[in-house]
């Protein structure tokens, strides 16, 4: 965690990046559109693409006030078109969380918290397909997560074969906040190691990105 207390599900300090990450901002009106944009503007590891434009590789900052249905079209198109999501938001309940993170966002920012420096870290997160919200969704999560688990209504989103335990020992240190870097020094692999077991995973259980692997080990019970 940073020295300004934002939570996340990956460390507070950035990963080095060989190029700039193109970002395309999507919003409800010009006047956030603009201010979005405004805020990216100096971060020297975005660059800026407009809408309909984006190249391969590019993330979505979607901007909403809260998870309505237009909101959750717009995710469910990006997602089909494989693009990477960080998801501004006002307002969202705990209800929708486990929604939002199933449809493939992985970084997750309160509006009203989104300076450039967060937005980038959770672009940077987003393009590495690791995961990010403040602690008090992964703490939500955490929460419905288990509320499923025990009312027998969690959502068949993944065919039933497992986890290894390695598998479970990497989720873990996911879900505490480590990257890929702490992780293969905590558990003496290499990062491509670790790198590969979790795109094994998530693909062969397909899961969005590592938030949703770490919802899928909750949900299931493995920690």
């Amino acid at each position: 965690m940073d020295s300004d207390g934002w939570g996340t599900l990956v460390p507070a300090v950035l990963t080095e990046v060989e190029t700039a990450v193109p970002v395309v901002v999507h919003a409800p009106d010009p006047i956030s559109l603009v201010g979005t944009r405004g805020q990216l503007l100096d971060e020297p590891m975005v660059e800026l693409v407009d809408a309909g434009g984006g190249p391969p590789g590019a993330v979505a900052v979607v901007l909403a006030e809260s998870l309505d249905e237009p909101t959750m079209r717009r995710l469910r198109q990006l997602r089909a078109e494989g693009t990477r999501v960080v998801l501004v938001v006002c307002l969202l309940r705990e209800a929708e969380l486990l929604r939002v993170v199933e449809c493939g966002v992985g970084a997750i920012v309160w509006r009203h918290e989104a300076t450039g420096r967060r937005l980038c870290r959770a672009v940077l997160a987003a393009s590495r397909g690791e995961g990010e919200m403040p602690p008090d969704l992964l703490g939500r999560l955490v929460a419905q997560v288990g509320a499923l688990r025990r009312s027998g209504t969690e959502h068949a989103a993944a065919p039933a074969t497992g986890l290894s335990p390695r598998e479970v020992d990497v989720l873990r240190l996911v879900a505490e906040g480590m990257d890929t870097a702490e992780i293969a020094g905590k558990l003496s692999y290499s990062e491509r190691t670790i790198e590969n077991l979790i795109y094994g995973l998530t693909n062969r259980l397909q899961l969005r990105n590592r938030a949703h692997a770490v919802a899928y080990a909750l949900r299931e019970g493995y920690f």
